[in-house]
């Protein structure tokens, strides 16, 4: 079962390169951030043809997350639970095949020094909240998306060009790491020591001269881990006509004993 993560920066504008990747790539399940289309306005027929069931959780211009599957998609939940005024679209979670699958599109949290960086804290705060209950389920369950977090200064080109940004700050890696104590895995950390990335800016070069961060992840229950047959980045689309500035990261779970 192969479950792939991809911020798309606008689906409507990426169009062209998801049908790619899913004819290319063709994941059992593909989790979509930053989709910036409501739920109407999602290109489901053009996603469907290719053999794929279609849950959004979409908002005007702004986030939106979604989940692909050539399985169903049973027992949905939108919205990250733990603040009813939140209404950033930013979480849905879904069972696909006796696993629990999550796309989750975490604030970017800049500027530090504006109400951003607490809104994103509290957020992950909840997130933690929602990953410990999930625990308890016992079931193979993969937090997959865009955290918005760089866990360590090896997971960027230039850990000075970071300091201060929202995505490496202490109490962001922090909370990150508490997922992780949890009992989650990195996945790709568990199979990948080398250096690679999730996210190339646009400007100054930046693809070009592999100047890239690491904030695109999959995190894995025990239950997960222990199928994790592989994992990787697959870079192809971000050298493509209008890519978005994120590549998909993906894993593969054994089927179950």
């Amino acid at each position: 079962m192969k479950i792939a993560s991809w911020n798309v920066n606008s689906v409507k504008a990426r169009l062209p390169r998801l049908v790619d990747y899913l004819k290319a790539a063709s994941p059992d399940v593909l989790c979509l951030q930053e989709l910036k289309v409501i739920d109407e306005a999602f290109p489901r027929l053009e996603v469907e043809e290719l053999g794929y069931n279609v849950e959004t959780h979409g908002q005007k211009t702004y986030n939106g997350v979604a989940i692909l599957s050539k399985f169903p998609i049973e027992d949905v939940m939108r919205r990250l639970p733990g603040n009813e005024a939140d209404e950033q679209s930013r979480y849905i979670e879904a069972t696909i095949n006796n696993v629990r699958v999550a796309s989750i599109y975490l604030p970017n949290g800049n500027p530090v020094d504006t109400e951003k960086f607490p809104y994103k804290l509290e957020w992950m705060d909840r997130l933690i909240e929602r990953a410990k209950y999930l625990l308890t389920l016992e079931e193979p369950t993969v937090l997959a998306g865009d955290y918005n977090v760089i866990p360590q200064n090896e997971d960027c080109y230039d850990a000075k060009a970071w300091e201060g940004d929202a995505l490496t700050q202490p109490d962001s890696r922090n909370r990150f790491r508490h997922i992780l104590n949890l009992g989650y895995a990195d996945a790709y950390r568990t199979f990948t020591p080398e250096v690679n990335y999730t996210y190339w800016d646009y400007q100054r070069g930046a693809w070009q001269k592999d100047n890239g961060i690491r904030i695109d992840h999959l995190l894995l229950s025990p239950q997960a881990t222990d199928r994790l047959a592989l994992v990787g980045i697959d870079k192809e689309p971000r050298g493509q006509e209008r890519p978005s500035d994120h590549t998909p990261i993906w894993c593969e779970l054994s089927n179950a004993n």
